[in-house]
């Protein structure tokens, strides 16, 4: 990518550095330097966008049980059909909508609770009969079904496009990124960062914003910091080219099983959170696991048990403890900023996020209160509930 570092050692001193170039670091940037913050550096130890901004599509969505949640996917939604002329890139959004498919009375009371919430917050999801779900989505059989959800705003995008949009825009307005360049380790003197120690040298600074998403972790311990972030690998596979295409379908999810699949280029794409995966910085794609997801779309979608793939990915999800970000200034160092944690929400929530930690970081008061989201929550018990629309 021609936004890259050219250079042999990064520069010696910046204002701000941002640790990690997946969306999260480069949105960031790009909302700190349309803002007129200068002289800012992203650290990236691979290629921009080289981790979990890896996935070939991801959702998004504002179909959220938590308000602040959905909050931050709707804002984020705005954002991304704002694309094209802020910053200026196009990233195949396809807003198809999200429909979850419901089995059970309680799942179907709990998605009614979320759904009021959402209405209330401008989100147009709403409760569908299992036939309505089989018109939007033919590939499911609506034995077993109780209800389903359904909000025809969301849908998906692809990350590579929005990590280089943001880039794009950001290398202009002159941030530079270095990659292929590793943390090593952070200097603090008193309740303040004062530089980052690389592989490609020492960088003296003001500010330090952790994005490092699964790696944050050890980010934070480098500064004393504590981010509960814990790495769990997921996988997708893509089918063969279907002939007939496939129709134009939402992205639906089984919600008990986890099981999704959507649209791809030419086929499907098959998705599914092993509950048995261990913790781990693994991202080998590994297909034995699609047997899983055989099972279950065996009986919820039979068309789909059958279809050959074509190969898939394997990415990491950042995961904590309540599967609720962690955004926020640490209360043990003053200059230290951190937005990770997202569990598997973060290409969704990033344009939002990117805002906040700009507000954060000039002293403005963001456009929603995410101190719930502090990482100091777990020790404090504080914060947010659990978010239960989990993918």
């Amino acid at each position: 990518m021609s936004t890259s570092s050219t250079f042999r050692t990064v520069p010696r001193t910046a204002d701000v550095v941002i640790i990690g170039g997946g969306v999260m670091g480069v949105g960031i940037a790009f909302h700190l330097a349309e803002a007129g913050v200068r002289d800012i550096v992203v650290v990236e130890r691979g290629e921009l966008g080289c981790g979990s901004s890896g996935k070939p599509i991801g959702g998004v969505r504002a179909q959220f049980s938590d308000p602040l949640n959905i909050e931050l996917g709707s804002r984020s939604l705005r954002a991304y059909r704002d694309f094209p002329h802020r910053p200026g890139a196009d990233i195949r959004l396809d807003s198809v909508g999200y429909l979850f498919l419901l089995t059970s009375a309680r799942q179907a009371a709990d998605f009614e609770i979320s759904v009021r919430l959402q209405n209330d917050l401008d989100v147009p999801s709403r409760m569908i009969s299992p036939d309505e779900a089989r018109r939007l989505c033919p590939y499911i059989r609506t034995e077993g079904l109780v209800a389903a959800v359904h909000s025809p705003t969301d849908g998906h995008a692809r990350p590579g496009l929005v990590v280089r949009g943001y880039a794009g825009a950001a290398s202009r307005a002159g941030v530079t990124f270095a990659t292929h360049t590793t943390v090593t380790g952070i200097d603090t003197t008193g309740d303040r960062v004062t530089a980052v120690h690389t592989d490609q040298g020492l960088i003296s600074c003001s500010t330090v914003i952790c994005a490092a998403g699964a790696w944050s972790g050890q980010i934070g311990d480098m500064a004393g910091v504590d981010l509960p972030v814990r790495a769990v690998r997921r996988q997708v596979a893509f089918t063969e080219p279907l002939t007939p295409p496939a129709p134009r379908i939402p992205f639906t999810i089984d919600f008990a099983s986890s099981a999704y699949f959507h649209n791809s280029d030419d086929g499907l794409l098959f998705g599914l959170a092993d509950p048995d995966q261990p913790d781990g910085f693994d991202t080998t794609w590994t297909p034995e696991w699609l047997a899983l997801f055989r099972d279950v779309v065996r009986h919820r979608a039979p068309a789909l048990a059958d279809m050959e793939t074509a190969g898939g990915w394997a990415g990491l999800y950042e995961v904590t403890p309540d599967h609720n970000a962690l955004i926020g200034r640490s209360g043990e160092l003053d200059n230290f900023l951190y937005a990770t944690g997202f569990s598997g929400h973060g290409f969704l929530q990033a344009p939002a996020v990117g805002e906040i930690v700009r507000d954060l970081y000039l002293g403005r008061t963001p456009f929603v209160d995410i101190s719930p989201l502090s990482a100091d929550r777990f020790r404090s018990g504080a914060g947010v509930r659990p978010e239960a629309h989990v993918v």
